[in-house]
């Protein structure tokens, strides 16, 4: 019994331990199946989760406004702030065809601000669409420090950011972007790199860069930079508008400064253009060549070039570019240029080796029109339409300084901007003498004329002619011209002064159809009904020449030519010369009045040469009652010498005077002592000489090889040869020597020892 119920407590032992294993391992697979207790929140934070998402969708929208996709995120109790890590933003414009894009590690969401923000990089894409591919690269931003408006779309940061964009990039400090408005702002260190295809890539440098895309419209400021390869523009607050939205249309900026630098190792060619202006607006075609430059205030333009430098300045400037191809090289080159408002046009040579440096050309006009060479580097023409100077400015001790003053002024260029031609209308001309000149004492010349053109030199832009025509007035200290037209050859330094030509100065003045003057000597030649006239010598010592000295001495010829200073003249067809009533006619006559060489002072007639000569009586009483003396003298050929008072008569001579006539090969004619009138004193015939005294009543006639008439003293004197008298009614007388008186009629003969003089009287009987 006692054994039965041990085994009975066995089992039931047994049972209940089956039952408590049993037990236990269901106890601990309910265990195992049961979820895990969450961990305790810690006290700051409502909640934490992963992948969750945020939007927004008003009722007035297609699609959300925005749409948040993150990793991971939590949320701060008390707090609508949620941080994210690895963030997806998108941003839907108001069309709802597409939005900006902005990718971040990490970054806090404050839903009741609307605020969305990143302190570390991010990557914002502008403008993705919703459905297909862009139709370009689209705008992409890497910055920090990213502050967004989820409701407006507005996004900020001033932490340096770089961007890429089509065809372009570029970085700056700090960056604001509205969707709304479309306005991408850079805050500042703007750096923007520009290259579309088949355009010359430009960079875009500003302190602050505004886009405004809609306009297609950038505006930098407070300065800005454009380098486009060799060129480059800065300026304050420009202005850059675009075509659209891609290519460079206008460029404006306010006191602005530009270069443009080109050259060309195809070619060897060199320009190196500069401008600046107060205010200054680029226009560019449709390839972003540059077309157009316009400057207001105070602009200014320098073309440098391996033979020049131009400069023009005025209050407006415009300049038009063509786009032309050098070599290899597509180039947008100067074509003109435009300058108003006080316009200053300089062209200054630059030294160049075995070339001669020319004067420095300056322009001044209201308005200057440039015209620039194929190339874009040398002057073709420049014009002033309105009244203007243009001066030249002596470069070598040789040259002249020079202003022409006129209106329509044109002047055309050669090769190397030398000056080719130049014409004006309406022109004053002043020419100052050059060092040389200058110490020869010589005087500015000033001319005036209605017209005038110029030709330079080839090679040198030195004047070689100039042709002045309407009203010429030339004067130069006390020598003066006027003329119809003149032209000048400035090699020869020689004025032509044609139709109604006048010259003067303080000897005497010369007219004529045309007149040849060398202005470095005075010397002058006049053709075509020549008139001249001389004043008499101030000195009264110096006036011995053989005509009247108290009066002017005048001239006229087919032809004159006059040196040493108007003192050597020679005239020449049909000559003529008289002072007073006296005078001298001759094929040709030659005066020479050298006064540093008297002995060469004196005069020569040739070819029908017929000299008139009236003489006063000598005594102031007989000049009241007594009539003046006529002596007539014909000749081929006569000299006059001032030093001796002396004319010789040569080639057949006839001496006419009141009631005498007489003949002979050669006759020498004695004027009376110098300062005195043209009297004759005396005068001697040689060969075959024949005197002929017409009286009322009879006739005398005295032939010989040799014949003195004393004038004073009416004498006669007869020798050589045989000579012979003869009276008409009186008789005849030989004899070795025949002297007659005219005053009382009486006849003296001299003979020889064997050779007596014989007379024969011839008796009259009375009736």
């Amino acid at each position: 019994m006692r054994g039965t119920r041990w085994l009975l407590l066995v089992a039931i032992v047994a049972i209940i331990g089956g039952l408590v294993s049993t037990y236990q391992a269901q106890k601990q697979a309910i265990k195992a199946a049961a979820p895990l207790k969450p961990k305790k929140l810690p006290e700051d934070l409502n909640f934490v989760g992963d992948g969750s998402t945020w939007s927004q969708k008003p009722a007035d929208r297609a699609c959300e406004k925005y749409f948040i996709e993150a990793g991971s995120h939590r949320q701060l109790k008390d707090s609508s702030r949620v941080d994210m890590r690895d963030v997806t933003l998108k941003l839907f414009n108001r069309q709802c065809n597409a939005y900006n894009l902005i990718k971040t590690a990490e970054a806090s969401f404050f839903d009741n601000d609307h605020r969305f923000s990143s302190q570390g990089e991010v990557q914002i894409t502008l403008n993705v669409p919703i459905n297909g591919e862009p139709q370009h690269d689209l705008v992409s931003i890497k910055t920090s420090g990213v502050t967004l408006n989820t409701d407006t779309g507005r996004a900020e940061t001033d932490q340096a950011a770089t961007f890429t964009f089509e065809n372009g990039d570029g970085t700056a400090t700090g960056a604001y972007y509205d969707p709304d408005t479309h306005e991408l702002q850079l805050k500042k260190d703007v750096l923007v790199h520009r290259h579309p295809p088949g355009v010359k890539p430009m960079t875009i440098e500003a302190g602050n860069l505004i886009y405004h895309e809609v306009g297609g419209e950038v505006l930098l400021s407070p300065w800005g930079k454009l380098t486009r390869e060799n060129t480059v523009v800065e300026g304050e607050n420009p202005v850059i508008k675009l075509r659209d939205r891609e290519y460079i249309q206008q460029v404006h900026a306010t006191k602005a400064h530009g270069t443009d630098l080109y050259a060309n190792p195809d070619t060897h060619t060199n320009r190196n253009l500069q401008y600046a202006a107060d205010d200054l607006l680029m226009d560019f075609d449709d390839k972003g060549e540059v077309q157009k430059m316009t400057g207001d205030g105070n602009a200014r333009v320098v073309e440098t070039s391996e033979s020049s430098e131009t400069t023009v300045t005025g209050r407006h400037v415009e300049m038009v570019f063509n786009v032309q191809v050098d070599g290899e090289h597509k180039e947008s080159l100067l074509d003109s240029v435009v300058a108003s408002g006080d316009a200053v046009a300089a062209a200054k040579p630059l030294p160049m080796p075995g070339r001669e440096l020319t004067e420095t050309h300056i322009l001044k006009s209201d308005t200057i029109e440039m015209k620039m060479r194929p190339g874009g580097k040398d002057l073709q023409t420049v014009i002033a339409r309105n009244p203007g100077t243009l001066e030249f400015l002596p470069n070598t001790p040789m040259q002249h300084h020079r202003i022409l003053s006129g209106k329509d002024m044109v002047i055309a260029y050669g090769a190397q901007n030398r000056i080719d031609t130049f014409r004006a209308v309406d022109v004053k001309t002043q020419t100052d003498p050059n060092a040389d000149e200058r110490k020869k004492e010589r005087a500015v010349s000033v001319t005036s004329s209605r017209e005038i053109s110029a030709r330079f030199e080839p090679g040198t832009s030195n004047i070689s002619s100039m042709e002045q025509k309407g009203g010429f007035i030339y004067d130069e200290g006390e020598r003066h011209a006027r003329a119809e037209e003149a032209t000048l050859d400035q090699k020869q330094n020689v004025i032509v002064l044609e139709t109604g030509a006048r010259l003067w100065d303080a000897s005497g003045t010369t007219t004529a159809d045309r007149i040849r003057m060398n202005q470095s000597t005075g010397d002058f030649i006049a053709d075509g009904n020549v008139s001249s006239s001389r004043m008499p010598e101030k000195d009264p010592k110096r006036n011995s020449q053989m005509l009247n000295n108290d009066e002017p001495l005048h001239a006229q010829a087919r032809h004159m030519e006059s040196t040493n200073k108007n003192h050597t003249i020679h005239y020449q067809g049909s000559a003529q010369m008289w002072q007073g009533a006296d005078k001298i006619q001759a094929d040709k006559i030659d005066l020479d009045r050298d006064q540093d060489h008297p002995e060469k002072r004196g005069l020569v007639a040739d070819g029908n040469v017929l000299s008139t000569f009236w003489e006063q009586p000598k005594e102031d009483a007989q000049k009241k009652t007594a009539a003046p003396v006529k002596t007539v003298v014909r000749a081929p050929h006569l000299v006059y010498t001032d030093q001796n008072r002396l004319a010789i008569y040569s080639g057949g001579v006839q001496m006419t005077r009141p009631n005498m006539n007489v003949k002979s090969r050669d006759l020498r004619a004695y004027l009376a002592e110098s300062g005195a009138d043209s009297r004759l004193e005396k005068a001697f015939a040689d060969g075959a000489v024949q005197i002929v005294q017409v009286l009322p009543d009879k006739t005398r006639t005295g032939t010989a090889e040799h014949g003195e008439y004393y004038v004073d003293d009416q004498k006669v004197i007869l020798n050589g040869g045989h000579p012979k008298w003869v009276d008409s009614v009186g008789g005849d007388m030989v004899g070795r020597e025949l002297i007659y008186t005219a005053t009382d009629g009486s006849l003296q003969g001299n003979g020889a020892a064997g050779d007596p003089v014989q007379s024969h009287i011839i008796r009259h009987h009375k009736k």
